[in-house]
């Protein structure tokens, strides 16, 4: 059973008790909500006492502060009424009770707190919910006429009222208005024409909007279904969700089906689990509990085949975190079965695929399992890397650096991140530097498994919204503390060296560097010096001098342009003089189509524009030709507008020669691929024009 708490802000406001036909108005708010909590319910329906009866107990912050601030709305305390007034400046709304400034202010607070514990809009998992928060606020400020973004500019004041009580709120108030920012410009630039394609589709007087439409606006311009349902239900329409569905499953079957998987089906195993060794050891003896090809569980493989093994213990680490599964072989007598990756088949089922090179493998067969050991050293190089790279991240660009994805093989870590700036030269510096100091130290590495709440109190990081056991595996390395179950060097020594080889964005809010370690940035290293001295022997100067020559060069080269660039447009001037007296008057107007010799489009442009000033009334086609490719300019005289459009001109010479354009009305250029039709199409302008004048 349960019981409800209202309060009665007076009868000066509208509404009636719980249960009475007035119970919609605002004078009963509901406050408070105890359970008593009896019964343990099972499936089948029937229930249980439960050892310990309890009460289950909440009460609403908010409305809370609403009855000590004497106002009947949530929006109406003074967190709220500050950010609908900034949401109402914003969008230069007078009116402050209506309702979309109601969401902005609400979302802009959600939005801002969802960025600052790393959740960053994208298309999937958390951040799709981020992203849809987003896009409603957006389209509830276009819906008050606002057109060009506004939502990010709210922060400042989320801040004033929060950012006391929330210092993170605060120190992340230049991420969190940059993350919005870029999220508003992206939506932005397909919200008016998806309104356009959902408008003109509720303005037929549909009653529904159909499945197909909803899925294109989410498709293509970004539309959530929950906007498309906001719009719809303001019109008192709703949206065919099941077609939407349905289109949305045929689109991941697609993607589905183009996709390379290991396995045609899962794996169905119904054994004990694994014990997993490879902490310890990279061989270890173990019996094959089970065999399977093409998927299906079999007695036995041979020569040729290729399949999965399962064993009873193993020293195969099974891609987890990141990390790749491990490679290496299984052997039992002369039966070799090569093993080309570790997946999990369960959490604690490890499947070691691969092909029988030679002899017979069969469950219940004692085996050898021996991991390749110098792969499995290389990407463990790497993978510790990768945990003081983090470190490294969070100390040069802010705590607010997160983890959003990793990939640890032998050749190289990869590293997703939350940032929003790409990385300078100095940070990457900065970065390498704090890494490898902590190689230099040799610091040994300790693992300890313990209770999820005892690792929480050593302040290990954890990953935001990474599903933790009870026992986790706390892992030590230099000065990084991480929870991790993958497989380390035992001292930062062993990393032996680290350079960052890479760096970029991979979506909004998202950056990715990728590095190396040991031998590989050895290797790196010399191929860059080999590279250099290879420029500097070109440039006939030493290494340390490749900087400045190339910035001289470099400057020489701007100068040869520019004095191109006046050459061509002297070459231009002079052609356009001559062109001049080969015009000819149609019908008052003077109709010139011409080719230019060693012009560029900027020189036809500027020919263009001289040869109207003094032609007055004209029609003009220019073109210049570069192998086989076209490039043609039309212009159009101001007088001339109301019968003569250069876009259709252009588009007229274009199509002659394998190509299109468009442009303004009195200016408009295209290209095409077929230089030899040239000559006729420009013997067809002057009968075009002569039509329309």
């Amino acid at each position: 059973p349960c019981s409800e708490i209202f309060y009665d802000h007076g009868d000066h406001i509208p509404g009636g008790p719980p249960g009475s036909p007035d119970e919609d108005g605002d004078r009963f708010i509901e406050i408070w909500n105890n359970v008593f909590m009896q019964f343990n319910m099972a499936e089948d329906g029937s229930v249980t006492p439960l050892p310990a009866p309890c009460v289950d107990t909440g009460m609403g912050l908010e409305r809370l502060a609403a009855i000590l601030q004497h106002v009947h709305s949530n929006y109406e305390i003074d967190i709220f009424d500050a950010l609908i007034k900034a949401a109402g400046r914003e969008t230069s709304t007078a009116d402050l009770n209506n309702p979309s400034l109601k969401v902005i202010a609400d979302h802009i607070r959600a939005t801002a707190f969802l960025i600052s514990d790393g959740v960053i809009p994208s298309n999937e998992g958390r951040g799709y919910v981020q992203r849809r928060i987003v896009r409603r606020a957006i389209r509830h400020g276009y819906k008050l006429g606002q057109k060009t973004p506004f939502f990010h500019k709210l922060v400042p004041d989320l801040v004033a009222q929060m950012g006391g009580a929330y210092p993170n709120i605060a120190n992340q108030a230049q991420r969190i208005t940059e993350v919005l920012r870029v999220e508003e410009e992206r939506f932005y630039e397909t919200l008016a024409n998806g309104m356009e394609i959902l408008d003109a589709t509720l303005a037929d007087g549909a009653k529904r909007l159909p499945g197909d439409v909803a899925f294109k606006l989410h498709d293509t311009y970004g539309f959530p279904l929950d906007l498309s349902a906001d719009v719809c239900r303001e019109r008192g329409l709703t949206v065919d969700e099941a077609s939407f569905h349905a289109a949305m499953e045929a689109q991941k079957a697609k993607g589905r089906a183009a996709g390379k998987f290991k396995m045609d089906k899962a794996l169905e195993y119904t054994g004990a689990g694994n014990a997993f060794v490879g902490y310890e050891s990279l061989e270890a003896p173990a019996k094959v509990v089970a065999l399977y090809l093409d998927g299906t569980a079999v007695a036995a493989l041979k020569a040729g085949q290729q399949g999965v093994v399962v064993l009873d213990t193993t020293p195969f680490y099974a891609e987890s975190g990141g990390q790749v599964g491990d490679e290496g072989v299984i052997t039992s007598g002369s039966a070799r079965f090569a093993v080309g990756d570790t997946q999990k088949i369960k959490a604690d089922v490890f499947g070691h695929h691969g092909a029988m090179e030679q002899g017979t493998l069969a469950v219940g067969d004692t085996v050898t399992a021996s991991v390749n050991l110098e792969l499995r050293i290389a990407t463990v190089r790497n993978h510790s890397a990768t945990h003081l790279m983090h470190k490294a991240l969070r100390e040069v660009l802010g705590e607010h650096v997160q983890q959003k994805g990793s990939l640890v093989n032998a050749e190289r870590t990869r590293f997703d991140f939350a940032h929003n700036a790409p990385l300078t030269d100095a940070q990457i510096r900065e970065i390498e530097a704090r890494v490898n100091t902590e190689v230099l130290t040799n610091a040994p590495t300790q693992a300890r498994l313990m209770d999820i709440e005892a690792a929480q109190k050593t302040g290990a990081m954890m990953l935001f919204g990474e599903k933790y056991g009870e026992t986790v595996r706390v892992l030590d390395i230099g000065s990084s503390r991480e929870l991790c179950g993958g497989t380390h060097v035992q001292r930062t020594g062993d990393i032996g060296l680290f350079t960052i080889v890479a760096e970029g964005g991979v979506a909004a809010g998202v950056r990715r560097v990728e590095a190396v370690t040991g031998l590989n940035a050895l290797a790196y290293m010399q191929d860059m010096e080999a590279t250099l001295g290879g420029v500097a022997g070109t440039l006939r100067v030493v290494p340390s001098e490749v900087p400045a020559r190339v910035g001289a060069l470099l400057e020489q080269l701007r100068e040869t342009e520019k004095e191109m660039a006046a050459l061509k447009g002297r070459l231009a001037s002079a052609q356009g003089d001559e062109l001049v007296s080969q015009a000819i008057e149609v019908n008052g107007v003077q109709v010139l189509a011409a080719t230019l010799q060693g012009a560029d489009a900027r020189t036809l442009r500027d020919t263009m524009d001289k040869l109207k000033d003094k032609l007055k009334s004209a029609v003009i086609v220019l073109a210049v030709v570069d192998g086989d490719k076209v490039q043609i300019a039309a212009g159009v005289t101001t007088n001339n507008l109301g019968k003569v459009k250069a876009g259709e001109l252009v588009n007229f010479v274009a199509q002659q020669v394998g190509g299109k354009g468009g442009g303004k009305p009195d200016m408009a250029m295209a290209g095409g691929t077929d230089a030899s039709a040239l000559p006729k199409a420009l013997q067809s302008v002057q009968g075009w024009v002569k039509e329309r004048l």
